[in-house]
């Protein structure tokens, strides 16, 4: 009996299941594509990290290396597993030319550098070490993401015609949010590069405790052992890794939580709606005997199948897009390795929410123990005599129409039907006016201001090693020859001038604009 009753309620009120059944879809969708989002990215970051075998504390430095003060220290400090010092060639982009295109205007800083024999490896596409030979290159993977770039291209490296043997993933800097990018070559061919760029190196640890990694970062800086640039942890890479991607995650999660908020209220207004015409009826099954369980079992059971339908369909559809949206991640990251896990969680996230819906439906039927069975019966409408207020005469009002009154009094009469409604516009519009608000913010010219870059026409990021004060000489004589920014060069001679701790490398930064 209750098959049927549940079947010729949808039948009967076709189009408003159809809606109601779409938009739990959507919303299952979302919640269920986020959660297999979110188990393949960490899975991959993980796997790729454990692969390339990152360090636990990496520092870059420029300078000369005290490689006996480093090998003391290693020695000596119990916790540390494995320690190295990589090079890396930092080369102009000027002197790279990929596919025929020129990294002039890449914001990234590209360097060389060749394979580790003991951890930090750089993996190919299917996370294994890559070994070049004498006149390969491998590019970092980001390039073949922009298309910059494919497998067999010629690239032009300070002068010299390498083949693109392939591509490689970083499990310190593929992220794009990191400002270096490393290109893989063989040690020969890093020899013959080596007189075209600067040396930075990489000194880096694996440890034994990662729990003690900040204590070790305290240890590492009370040795006074090379510091000359930026400390990076196990955290911080596996933060970089993940941010980029994440942050579709975080959005298909909010716009998730949107849709889930429209559809309960979908739910409520269809429901209120369906109580309203129905409480002719509901008071006859209060009035025969029928528990109020019964009957809000009755509802529930119709709501149970829209919100298993939907969600179940929601489900199969994030099965459908999910290896659209993981193609990023898999170019970037490689696969996580854990089909099952996705799967599990994916519907999870549907099945969240089939709950929600069902925990609100249920909410909203416990007005039935308030309904009067009599007064359902007599009137056919819930008794609304002691919310309203005084009695509006039309005749009094010249100022509005009749029709106008009206729907006044509709509305007041049934504030919860029509509050509802207004709340399902607000979100639906709140759905569509956020991303393009975003968009407007992130692309207007002021945003940089907000994120701590002054507002400015020319930035220039200076490696400096000992002659800071004949290096303000010379760029202020160059500014002063130039007409267009002769005016700046007092304001130049204000930024240089600064002591520098170590009397080593320092990266100065200087803004030019209108600041003058």
């Amino acid at each position: 009996m209750t098959r049927k009753m549940i079947w010729n309620d949808l039948v009967r009120n076709r189009a408003v299941s159809l809606i109601t059944i779409l938009f739990i879809s959507v919303a299952a969708m979302l919640l269920s594509l986020a959660a297999i989002l979110t188990v393949n990215l960490f899975g991959a970051v993980d796997r790729l990290m454990a692969d390339a075998k990152t360090p636990h504390f990496m520092q870059m430095h420029t300078g000369a290396v005290d490689m006996a003060g480093l090998e003391n220290f290693a020695d000596n400090n119990r916790n540390v597993a494995d320690f190295q010092v990589i090079p890396f060639l930092n080369v102009d982009n000027t002197e790279l030319i990929l596919g025929g295109n020129r990294l002039t205007d890449s914001v990234q800083d590209n360097g060389f550098c060749t394979q580790s024999s003991r951890f930090d490896f750089l993996l190919d596409m299917e996370n294994q070490p890559v070994n070049p030979q004498p006149g390969e290159v491998y590019v970092p993977v980001c390039y073949l993401r922009d298309g910059i770039v494919n497998v067999g291209d010629p690239a032009v490296l300070c002068g010299r015609t390498f083949r693109v043997a392939g591509f490689v993933r970083d499990s310190q800097m593929n992220s794009t949010l990191a400002s270096s990018k490393r290109f893989l070559i063989n040690e020969a061919d890093y020899t013959r590069l080596a007189p075209f760029g600067n040396v930075e190196y990489l000194i880096e640890f694996r440890l034994h405790d990662l729990s003690k990694l900040s204590a070790f970062e305290t240890a590492y800086s009370a040795a006074g052992l090379p510091a000359n640039g930026p400390a990076l942890t196990w955290p911080l890479f596996q933060m970089i890794s993940a941010i980029s991607d994440g942050i579709m995650i975080v959005i298909l999660v909010l716009i998730g939580l949107l849709v889930v908020s429209v559809s309960l209220l979908c739910v409520r207004f269809t429901l209120l709606a369906k109580i309203e015409d129905d409480f002719r009826e509901i008071g006859v099954m209060k009035a025969i005997g029928m528990r109020v369980w019964d009957i809000r079992g009755i509802y529930l059971a119709i709501y149970a199948v829209m919100a298993a339908i939907g969600s179940g369909f929601g489900f199969m559809l994030s099965l459908l897009f999910k290896d659209a949206l993981l193609e990023r991640i898999r170019l970037n990251l490689g696969g996580s390795g854990s089909p099952a896990r996705e799967l599990l969680l994916g519907g999870l996230g549907a099945g969240i929410v089939c709950l929600l819906i069902l925990l609100y439906v249920n909410g909203c039927l416990r007005r039935f123990r308030c309904i009067s069975a009599v007064q359902a019966i007599r009137f056919g409408a819930q008794d609304d005599s002691s919310h309203s207020s005084r009695i509006v005469r039309l005749s009094e009002s010249r100022v509005v129409s009749c029709n106008f009154i009206l729907g006044l009094k509709d509305v007041l009469a049934r504030k919860r039907l029509y509050g509802t409604m207004l709340a399902v516009i607000i979100l639906a519009s709140f759905i569509m006016v956020v991303p393009q608000n975003l968009y407007h913010t992130i692309s207007g010219d002021d945003f940089v201001t907000y994120i701590g870059v002054g507002n400015c026409d020319l930035r220039m990021d200076i490696q400096q090693t000992g002659q800071i004060g004949e290096k303000t000489q010379e760029i202020g004589r160059y500014m002063e020859n130039d007409p267009e920014i002769a005016d700046y060069a007092l304001f130049v001679s204000k930024i240089f001038p600064v002591k520098l701790d170590r009397g080593e490398t320092e990266n100065l930064k200087v803004e030019l604009g209108d600041h003058s």
